[in-house]
Protein backbone atom coordinates (compact mmCIF):
# COMPACT_ATOMS: atom_id res chain seq x y z
CA UNK A 1 0.00 0.00 0.00
CA UNK A 2 1.49 3.18 -1.10
CA UNK A 3 2.04 6.44 1.24
CA UNK A 4 0.28 8.58 -0.21
CA UNK A 5 -3.39 5.96 0.38
CA UNK A 6 -6.15 7.90 2.57
CA UNK A 7 -6.48 7.26 5.85
CA UNK A 8 -9.97 5.82 6.67
CA UNK A 9 -11.17 7.70 9.52
CA UNK A 10 -13.56 5.60 12.10
CA UNK A 11 -15.32 5.89 15.30
CA UNK A 12 -14.12 4.03 17.97
CA UNK A 13 -18.13 3.01 17.70
CA UNK A 14 -17.93 2.16 13.96
CA UNK A 15 -14.51 0.08 14.80
CA UNK A 16 -15.90 -2.09 17.39
CA UNK A 17 -19.36 -3.06 15.22
CA UNK A 18 -17.08 -3.61 11.99
CA UNK A 19 -14.43 -6.12 14.39
CA UNK A 20 -17.95 -7.88 15.52
CA UNK A 21 -19.37 -8.01 12.07
CA UNK A 22 -15.81 -9.70 11.23
CA UNK A 23 -15.46 -12.08 13.90
CA UNK A 24 -19.58 -12.83 13.16
CA UNK A 25 -18.58 -13.62 8.84
CA UNK A 26 -15.43 -15.68 9.44
CA UNK A 27 -16.63 -17.49 11.94
CA UNK A 28 -20.47 -18.76 12.49
CA UNK A 29 -21.05 -16.82 9.14
CA UNK A 30 -18.60 -19.17 7.01
CA UNK A 31 -20.16 -22.58 9.05
CA UNK A 32 -23.85 -21.15 8.39
CA UNK A 33 -22.72 -20.98 4.43
CA UNK A 34 -21.06 -24.49 4.15
CA UNK A 35 -23.99 -25.99 5.68
CA UNK A 36 -26.02 -24.48 3.64
CA UNK A 37 -23.93 -25.48 0.33
CA UNK A 38 -23.52 -28.91 2.00
CA UNK A 39 -27.10 -29.51 2.11
CA UNK A 40 -27.66 -27.57 -1.63
CA UNK A 41 -25.54 -30.32 -2.94
CA UNK A 42 -27.13 -33.56 -1.46
CA UNK A 43 -30.10 -32.18 -3.27
CA UNK A 44 -28.50 -33.48 -6.67
CA UNK A 45 -26.98 -32.51 -9.84
CA UNK A 46 -25.53 -29.10 -9.46
CA UNK A 47 -25.69 -27.70 -12.84
CA UNK A 48 -29.38 -27.10 -12.14
CA UNK A 49 -29.47 -26.44 -8.52
CA UNK A 50 -30.66 -22.76 -7.86
CA UNK A 51 -30.03 -22.88 -3.96
CA UNK A 52 -26.81 -24.29 -4.34
CA UNK A 53 -25.71 -21.62 -7.06
CA UNK A 54 -27.18 -19.12 -4.36
CA UNK A 55 -25.55 -20.32 -1.67
CA UNK A 56 -22.02 -20.14 -3.48
CA UNK A 57 -22.62 -16.52 -5.11
CA UNK A 58 -23.62 -15.75 -1.39
CA UNK A 59 -20.90 -17.28 -0.27
CA UNK A 60 -18.17 -15.20 -2.92
CA UNK A 61 -19.65 -11.78 -1.44
CA UNK A 62 -19.40 -12.93 1.86
CA UNK A 63 -15.80 -13.41 1.42
CA UNK A 64 -15.32 -10.66 -0.17
CA UNK A 65 -17.09 -8.50 2.81
CA UNK A 66 -14.19 -10.41 4.88
CA UNK A 67 -11.89 -8.93 2.98
CA UNK A 68 -12.77 -5.59 2.72
CA UNK A 69 -13.00 -5.43 6.72
CA UNK A 70 -10.03 -6.82 7.34
CA UNK A 71 -8.14 -4.87 5.38
CA UNK A 72 -10.75 -1.85 6.39
CA UNK A 73 -9.27 -2.88 10.30
CA UNK A 74 -6.03 -2.99 9.35
CA UNK A 75 -5.22 0.59 7.69
CA UNK A 76 -8.04 2.57 9.61
CA UNK A 77 -7.44 5.37 12.27
CA UNK A 78 -9.50 5.38 15.03
CA UNK A 79 -10.46 8.49 16.77
CA UNK A 80 -13.18 11.17 17.56
CA UNK A 81 -14.42 12.53 14.96
CA UNK A 82 -12.08 15.42 14.30
CA UNK A 83 -13.20 19.20 15.73
CA UNK A 84 -14.53 21.29 12.64
CA UNK A 85 -12.01 24.26 12.34
CA UNK A 86 -13.76 25.31 8.97
CA UNK A 87 -11.48 23.35 6.23
CA UNK A 88 -12.81 20.16 5.12
CA UNK A 89 -11.54 16.67 6.35
CA UNK A 90 -12.32 13.10 6.66
CA UNK A 91 -14.48 12.81 9.11
CA UNK A 92 -16.70 16.42 8.38
CA UNK A 93 -19.90 17.12 7.38
CA UNK A 94 -20.03 19.49 4.89
CA UNK A 95 -22.41 21.59 3.56
CA UNK A 96 -22.04 22.61 0.00
CA UNK A 97 -23.43 24.06 -2.91
CA UNK A 98 -23.11 20.93 -5.59
CA UNK A 99 -24.52 21.85 -9.55
CA UNK A 100 -26.34 24.30 -8.02
CA UNK A 101 -28.26 22.25 -5.20
CA UNK A 102 -27.24 22.20 -1.67
CA UNK A 103 -25.85 19.11 -0.03
CA UNK A 104 -25.37 17.88 3.46
CA UNK A 105 -22.48 15.05 3.38
CA UNK A 106 -20.00 13.06 5.51
CA UNK A 107 -16.81 12.88 4.47
CA UNK A 108 -15.63 9.19 4.98
CA UNK A 109 -16.34 6.57 5.04
CA UNK A 110 -19.46 5.06 4.59
CA UNK A 111 -18.94 2.46 7.88
CA UNK A 112 -19.09 5.55 10.20
CA UNK A 113 -22.40 6.95 9.34
CA UNK A 114 -23.94 3.31 9.60
CA UNK A 115 -27.42 4.20 10.55
CA UNK A 116 -27.37 7.43 9.53
CA UNK A 117 -29.43 9.50 7.06
CA UNK A 118 -26.46 11.32 6.13
CA UNK A 119 -25.07 10.85 2.56
CA UNK A 120 -21.51 9.74 2.81
CA UNK A 121 -18.61 10.67 0.40
CA UNK A 122 -15.41 9.35 0.12
CA UNK A 123 -12.25 11.33 0.60
CA UNK A 124 -11.24 9.09 -2.81
CA UNK A 125 -14.74 10.10 -5.06
CA UNK A 126 -14.40 12.98 -7.64
CA UNK A 127 -16.27 15.05 -5.24
CA UNK A 128 -14.32 14.45 -2.11
CA UNK A 129 -10.99 14.78 -3.55
CA UNK A 130 -11.69 18.30 -4.83
CA UNK A 131 -13.31 19.88 -1.70
CA UNK A 132 -10.82 18.10 0.80
CA UNK A 133 -8.98 20.61 2.17
CA UNK A 134 -11.30 23.56 1.67
CA UNK A 135 -12.13 25.96 3.55
CA UNK A 136 -15.89 27.39 4.37
CA UNK A 137 -16.65 30.33 1.52
CA UNK A 138 -13.94 28.69 -1.03
CA UNK A 139 -15.19 27.05 -4.80
CA UNK A 140 -13.63 24.96 -6.55
CA UNK A 141 -15.09 22.38 -9.67
CA UNK A 142 -14.14 18.59 -10.56
CA UNK A 143 -14.45 16.59 -13.34
CA UNK A 144 -17.99 13.82 -12.94
CA UNK A 145 -17.61 10.44 -14.16
CA UNK A 146 -19.87 11.42 -17.39
CA UNK A 147 -16.99 13.97 -17.75
CA UNK A 148 -19.33 17.69 -16.96
CA UNK A 149 -17.52 20.07 -14.88
CA UNK A 150 -19.70 20.36 -11.60
CA UNK A 151 -18.87 23.52 -9.97
CA UNK A 152 -18.79 23.04 -5.69
CA UNK A 153 -18.43 25.80 -3.11
CA UNK A 154 -17.92 24.70 0.87
CA UNK A 155 -20.52 26.42 2.56
CA UNK A 156 -20.42 25.13 5.82
CA UNK A 157 -18.11 22.08 7.78
CA UNK A 158 -19.17 20.74 10.99
CA UNK A 159 -17.79 18.03 13.54
CA UNK A 160 -19.62 14.97 13.08
CA UNK A 161 -21.63 13.64 15.78
CA UNK A 162 -22.63 10.62 15.00
CA UNK A 163 -26.41 11.51 13.76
Amino acid sequence: MSSDAPVTFLTQDAYDRLVAEHERLSTTGREEIAKRIESAREEGDLKENGGYHAAKDEQGKQEARIRTLAQLLKTATVSEAPESNGTVESGTVVTAIVAGGEEVFLLGSREIAAGSELDVYSEASPLGAAILGLSEGEKTTYLAPNGREIAVEVVKVETYTGQ
